[in-house]
């Protein structure tokens, strides 16, 4: 039976191929009346080619889209993303796309599970860029599916691995001390700086100096919760020190890195190198613990606690009644020794 004018032809083409079954659509006639076809797709058999057709006729979709490739769909998503994303988590995401190279080039209505499991599984870094990897994947097909090129999201098949269970250890006071004996040593002085402050990393390298008030001598930060945003934390007299001599360097941030904000992935190599120099083991985030244990064992007040680290109080009570004034929380933070 003759299909309906306009509505398409699947023909066979010669030679030997896998898909031999051309699916095709009449857009207009050239100078010499020949006809201008539009490929819509390729088939292995006659059979398939007409339900390709169908299911085209039935829901039209853009040619040019069918054959766009993983590094295009990331660049469109990566411009639409940019003015709608935490920077921290935008960052991550852009860092995860490095490991995605070996599969840039496929067309994305063609990416498999498998391709996409095995860029988290060959990136050849922890947990953390794995999950960054796996979100991205997410973020991708989402897009995709927005845009028809996708009926359905693989990345919902992935796996990365969760957080591991692992114990965060406090630094002892031998620890300590070694730090302090190193304090003259290039950037042994953020260490000590979050030993007296528990901002969480993303926060202590987001501080600007515009964020230092050296006439009340108080830093103000945060940024993961309700309650760990714009909190005021005092500057200890141990830090100002470090504190003044970073305000007059160069750069808008506070600890910045060739006057431009440090970022998580330049810094972590600096805290591993500090690290091994004093023969240690330990996280920047196990300085919040270190930070909290000393006050808790220095019977610090649990409010002015949860305050200067941005927690959020168990007791309603606490949270809604108390309210501590900056010479409380100043007095909290100077029963660090």
């Amino acid at each position: 039976m003759k299909n309906p004018n306009g509505y398409g032809t699947v023909v066979k083409l010669s030679g030997n191929r896998r898909n031999p079954y051309a699916i095709r659509k009449t857009i207009g006639y050239n100078d010499n009346g020949y006809p201008i076809y539009k490929a819509i797709g390729y088939a292995p058999t006659r059979e398939q080619g007409l339900i390709i057709l169908a299911e085209y006729n039935r829901n039209p979709y853009d040619i040019d889209l069918q054959k766009i490739t993983v590094k295009e769909i990331y660049e469109r998503w990566n411009e639409r993303a940019t003015s709608k994303m935490n920077k921290n988590t935008f960052n991550s995401l852009k860092s995860a796309w490095k490991h995605c190279k070996p599969i840039e080039n496929l067309k994305y209505k063609e990416l498999k599970a498998y391709q996409m499991q095995d860029c988290i599984d060959n990136c050849g870094h922890g947990y953390s860029t794995k999950q960054s990897i796996k979100s991205l994947f997410g973020h991708l097909d989402k897009f995709a599916l927005e845009m028809d090129i996708i009926l359905k999201c693989n990345s919902s098949l992935i796996t990365a691995p969760s957080v591991p269970d692992t114990k965060k250890k406090p630094f002892t006071d031998d620890e300590i001390a070694t730090i302090w004996k190193h304090q003259q040593i290039k950037w042994v002085d953020s260490v000590i700086v979050l030993l007296y402050t528990a901002w969480r990393i993303s926060e202590f390298l987001g501080l600007k100096k515009s964020d230092i008030d050296l006439k009340n001598m108080t830093m103000t930060g945060g940024i993961k919760t309700v309650n760990g945003k714009n909190r005021i934390v005092p500057i200890h007299n141990k830090i100002l020190p470090f504190i003044l001599n970073r305000m007059e360097t160069d750069g808008e941030y506070l600890f910045s890195y060739n006057g431009s904000q440090c970022t998580t992935a330049t810094y972590y190599p600096i805290w591993n190198e500090i690290m091994e120099m004093c023969n240690m083991s330990h996280t920047p985030h196990e300085c919040r613990h270190t930070f909290r244990s000393k006050l808790d064992s220095a019977g610090a007040n649990d409010v002015c606690m949860n305050l200067l680290m941005g927690h959020k109080a168990k007791d309603v009570g606490k949270r809604v009644y108390t309210h501590k004034t900056i010479e409380e929380l100043r007095e909290t933070i100077n029963l660090l020794s």
